[in-house]
């Protein structure tokens, strides 16, 4: 049987084996066997370059394949990091982290996470943008998906030609925005395969849990059009019916092949398409649009933090915008939302405080009739003004915010207005890349003679100010979507709620320290982002929880360990052998810990192919999936303790002796009871230990 035989339902159960994207998977040697010699070195899932010891060189035909000097991933990282500084150019080390990616996963994830602050600009914004734009002349080899108009009534069969089965987020754009650098067609493949690492990196999501997708409609980029290395379809975009009815065959055949609870993610998609989307399948999929949403709650987790330094609470500030697109409408109606909460005021009443000035100026009453329908709640009654100037000296807010895409807005006498009304003018230039930032870092402190507090999207400098250094804040969507999809699958939410949005941003406003404060900082050091991403994702979770949202039961009882110990040992190569087993020995205990962590998931039918062995290993599912606590304890055995990858093995080996699966499952009884002890209550059931078990041995 395969994927394609169950009905689209979902619920609590894992039918679809979603809940596992956070946990280091045994891998079955029915289905994958880790190739041996010259063909492991060209996996990047198992690849260690020099690291592998000389008995892994030994047991996977690798002499003479390697140079003999034995390198620790250490050192690895050491090397790489000297390399990398090397290049004077961005886009260089994009692509040489790019080529790390595709020949050595582990180590590429493990140099991020340890380089972070250093790296982020590089895999993400600004240094991403650039790779878009010329994504066609560096392409070395497809990461992702690429659905086209071409397979449309057949993206079923499109997806099932990817070849992981458990994944857990998706992160699909169309090109037509590609942050502020307009329509970048199918060249926008690089906002979701970078989007992608940072769940990996940041959050500890499971690389093989994670799709990126291009859906290619074409693009009116005439200059793209006319590029002969341009990869995508060589045509105008699509429109209304033809790109209505593409996007509802992919989401229909998503949910159709992963299940209730896989993460679509939205990015880079043209506000009128933006918002329809997520208007559209909210209701009906566990959709996320990380420009209206993800940047709305990191702005929101800004301003709540700047409160420390601005005085008053949310309530009593006015805020001003110019931008009136996705993200800045999505931040306005979560700082409404944010208000409502606090004050329990109706969120009409709250919109008042928010103004919002677009191409055409500041957007009022009178405007009304010719205004989109999501501007439309930010139309107040005031004379028209036209320009931002005129605007900000009408409103008098407190907050500036640009979202415009649009660089140098934010102009001398704009920003010296503000600092006219304001002791601590509140200053954030978010569009991305750099170049399109409404001000740079150091325009706003020297305009306003040091007193603003300033954030923008992309990254800058520190900058001394009459012998003061200030430390930009940066209001990167990084801080908030691993950890908020983290949050969404841990607890398996099979809906996003807008309470969960806020949860997140007032769990990354927690993290500001008074230290940060004395820099003028309104965001944590991203150096800490681990830390971060696992608290926001615990309070995503209980709020998730909270609200009857989540399918994953019971509630684990402290989250932020429990997100904070996802992934986390990712990052290092496991042993390919026992030294001291036999390679039936290890296939058995590799055997019995694939079994068991999937007793839940009722894929035996899809897993296990129709041989001699297979009643055996049902049965053995089954009769872990109902027993008692204190059965479940005595029987899970060290299999899942001394995980390893399995090398290639004649599935009938493992079950030539079926008397030797009984000691196995004896063996390690006693050190499994000790720590099952040690972390849960009598009360547990062996579904809960298990993950527990998972996400602390691996």
């Amino acid at each position: 049987m395969n994927g394609g035989d169950y009905a689209v339902s979902g619920g609590v159960e894992d039918v679809y084996g979603e809940d596992a994207a956070s946990m280091d998977q045994p891998i079955t040697p029915w289905t994958v066997s880790v190739a041996s010699g010259y063909s492991l070195m060209r996996d990047p899932r198992h690849n260690k370059g020099l690291a592998f010891t000389e008995t892994e060189r030994d047991a996977h035909y690798l002499r003479g394949l390697l140079p003999p000097v034995v390198l620790s991933q250490e050192l690895q990282e050491k090397k790489l990091m000297h390399n990398l500084r090397q290049y004077q150019v961005p886009l260089q080390r994009y692509t040489a982290l790019m080529d790390l990616q595709e020949r050595n996963e582990r180590l590429f994830y493990k140099l991020l996470i340890d380089n972070v602050e250093e790296l982020l600009p590089v895999v993400y914004t600004p240094t991403v943008g650039e790779a878009c734009q010329k994504y066609g002349s560096i392409f070395r080899r497809p990461q992702g998906l690429y659905i086209s108009l071409k397979e449309k009534g057949k993206i079923l069969e499109v997806l099932k030609n990817w070849p992981e089965r458990s994944v857990q987020v998706i992160v699909v754009t169309d090109g037509e925005r590609i942050l502020g650098l307009g329509d970048l067609g199918c060249q926008g493949m690089g906002i979701p395969v970078g989007k992608l690492s940072l769940y990996t990196a940041l959050g500890g999501v499971r690389p093989s849990a994670c799709l990126p997708i291009t859906i290619d409609v074409g693009t009116n980029n005439e200059k793209l059009l006319n590029d002969e290395f341009y990869i995508g379809l060589r045509q105008r975009r699509a429109t209304g019916q033809e790109y209505a009815e593409l996007l509802h065959e992919f989401m229909t055949a998503v949910k159709q092949n992963y299940g209730e609870k896989v993460l679509i993610q939205f990015e880079d998609f043209a506000n009128h398409n933006a918002f329809e989307l997520l208007a559209r399948y909210s209701s009906s999929h566990l959709v996320f649009n990380d420009d209206i949403q993800g940047t709305a709650s990191v702005v929101l987790a800004g301003l709540l933090a700047s409160l420390r330094l601005l005085g008053g609470t949310l309530a009593d500030h006015r805020f001003l915008f110019l931008g009136a697109g996705e993200a800045g409408t999505g931040i306005a109606e979560l700082i409404a939302l944010e208000i409502s909460k606090q004050t329990g005021s109706p969120i009409e009443e709250n919109r008042k405080k928010i103004w919002l000035v677009d191409s055409k100026g500041l957007i009022v009453d009178s405007r009304k009739e010719s205004l989109q329908h999501f501007k439309k709640p930010w139309a107040h009654e005031h004379e028209p003004v036209k320009t931002l100037l005129d605007a900000v000296k009408a409103i008098k807010p407190t907050v500036l915010i640009g979202t415009s895409g649009v660089g140098k807005q934010f102009t001398k006498e704009v920003v010296e207005a503000m600092a006219s009304l304001n002791e601590k003018p509140l200053i954030m230039a978010l569009s991305n890349p750099t170049s399109q930032a409404e001000c740079t870092a150091e325009e706003a402190y020297t305009w306003t003679e040091g007193r603003a507090i300033f954030a923008s999207g992309s990254p800058f400098d520190t900058f001394e100010y009459d012998g003061k250094v200030f430390v930009p804040g940066q209001a990167n969507n990084a801080y908030i979507f691993p950890g908020f999809g983290l949050g969404v699958i841990i607890s398996g939410a099979i809906r996003v709620h807008d309470d969960m949005l806020l949860a997140a941003s007032e769990a990354l406003a927690a993290q500001v320290t008074e230290e940060h404060y004395e820099k003028g900082m309104i965001y944590p050091p991203f150096s800490d982002i681990r830390k971060i991403s696992a608290n926001i994702a615990a309070k995503v979770a209980a709020k998730a929880y909270e609200l009857g949202l989540a399918s994953h039961l019971p509630q684990p009882k402290d989250l932020v360990k429990y997100c904070g110990g996802l992934g986390r040992k990712y990052l290092k190569w496991p042993g390919f052998i026992r030294n001291n087993r036999s390679t039936n020995e290890t296939m058995a205990l590799v055997s019995v810990a694939a079994v068991v962590s999937r007793s839940r998931s009722q894929l035996f039918p899809s897993l296990l192919p129709a041989r001699s062995g297979e009643i055996q290993h049902r049965k053995l599912a089954l009769e872990c999936q109902d027993m008692n606590w204190g059965t479940f304890k005595t029987l899970l055995t060290d299999a899942l303790v001394d995980y390893v990858h399995p090398i290639q093995v004649r599935y009938e080996e493992i079950i030539s002796d079926p008397t030797y699966l009984d000691g196995v499952l004896a063996e390690g009884a006693t050190k499994v009871a000790a720590i099952a002890d040690a972390t849960l209550d009598d009360s547990s059931s062996p579904t809960i230990f298990l993950e527990y078990m998972l996400i602390e041995m691996f």
